[in-house]
């Protein structure tokens, strides 16, 4: 019998994401359970650092949650989450049971730590997209802002993401996370543009420090993300904050959905108006009231404000 995930929905949103637009996300492991400890998490630090495998939850139920929740009308439905979604063992059979319901596109987004394992490779085969992260280029890097379980050494990551694009035919975008006095130097981008060579993915997205994340790190300019851009693999990109001129729908949406698209991530105002199809009054309504009962916060990050569970 599959170990439950602790009264929590399974699944969330859908929320904006710059990649993806409307994202149905599926959250497949408990709040912070994760191979890494990463500096930028937006989620804050891993409570179970772990590369153990699970079954954590009902794959069955997962799918029955997900019926109900395709009426929004999503881009993509995403594995993503509060932790990292790999270690669910049952994630290659739930990729399947959704493409037996729906043509909606799945996608994957995964620090890339376990692609080493070839069971994870063969569950990750079945997406459409698979959208891991590199941070560093040598160990020292990756071992600083990563905060990698004892068992994942930055060979053995580099490893699986080359493997892992040898073995799918689907799309692979890596994101190339940096933080500012971390990874952002020439002699640093340039070993990490070595490792992409190696890994020859489909896209290659440059992103920084844009939400409230675990330790106090910074973001780099857009100025400097556009020159790491043009330097460290032809026709990569800056990911831009997602932006929409949706007017709002007639998604039925209840202050829950907000808190459970906040436990995943921190968001915006205009975050939750598009990606719940909402008119910002609206969501500007249920944010005052999930403040006043004390549920939610707000965070200044970057300028902005942000709303998160407190």
């Amino acid at each position: 019998m599959a170990k439950q995930l602790e009264k929590k929905e399974y699944v969330f949103g859908p929320v904006p994401s710059r990649r993806l637009g409307r994202s149905l996300g599926i959250d497949l492991v408990p709040s912070k359970t994760c191979t890494y400890d990463c500096l930028y998490c937006q989620v804050g630090r891993t409570t179970q650092k772990t590369t153990e495998r699970k079954n954590w939850a009902s794959v069955d139920e997962i799918i029955a949650e997900l019926k109900n929740k395709l009426s929004s009308k999503p881009d993509f439905i995403t594995l993503s989450g509060s932790g990292e979604p790999t270690l669910n063992s049952g994630c290659g059979l739930l990729i399947e049971k959704i493409k037996q319901i729906t043509d909606v596109p799945v996608a994957v987004i995964t620090n890339g730590s376990l692609l080493f394992m070839p069971q994870v490779r063969e569950d990750l085969k079945r997406a459409d997209v698979v959208m891991p992260t590199l941070v560093a280029g040598d160990e020292e890097t990756f071992k600083k802002i990563n905060r990698p379980s004892s068992e994942i050494t930055f060979d053995k990551m580099l490893g699986g993401l080359i493997d892992f694009r040898k073995e799918f035919t689907g799309k692979y975008w890596l994101e190339v996370f940096i933080v500012a006095g971390l990874n952002d130097s020439d002699e640093q981008i340039d070993k990490i543009a070595k490792c992409i060579e190696k890994i020859r993915p489909d896209k290659v997205q440059i992103n920084t420090v844009t939400r409230p994340p675990a330790e106090n790190v910074n973001a780099i300019s857009r100025q400097r993300l556009e020159q790491i851009a043009k330097r460290i693999y032809k026709d990569a990109e800056v990911i831009a904050d997602f932006k929409s001129d949706e007017k709002g729908g007639d998604f039925n949406i209840k202050s829950n959905d907000i808190v459970e698209m906040l436990k995943r991530r921190p968001c915006s105002a205009d975050d939750i108006t598009a990606g719940l199809k909402i008119s910002i009054l609206e969501t500007l309504k249920h944010i005052e009231a999930l403040i006043k009962s004390g549920k939610i916060e707000a965070v200044k990050q970057n300028g902005k404000i942000y709303y998160k569970v407190g």
